[in-house]
């Protein structure tokens, strides 16, 4: 099984930030609980696509952001 890349360098470099900002968020106490619980999920959520360079979420909507498309 193959999977399509739909996200492009500048797309997975924001979602990595985003997931960076997000730990640093918890770690540093600024948010708590179930926020940080969230953030933490969004962080490795974001640090996974990014990874695979695949949104599913993009795939329900029909987007794709990669100029070609590549196999990864």
């Amino acid at each position: 099984m193959t999977i399509k890349a739909n996200m492009e360098f500048i797309d997975r470099v924001t979602r990595l930030v985003l997931a960076l900002v997000f730990v640093v968020l918890n770690f540093t106490g600024v948010a708590v609980g179930f926020m940080g619980i969230v953030l933490v999920s969004l962080a490795i959520i974001f640090a996974l696509t990014t990874t695979f360079k695949y949104c599913p979420i993009y795939t329900l909507f029909g987007a794709n952001s990669c100029d070609s498309q590549r196999t990864v």
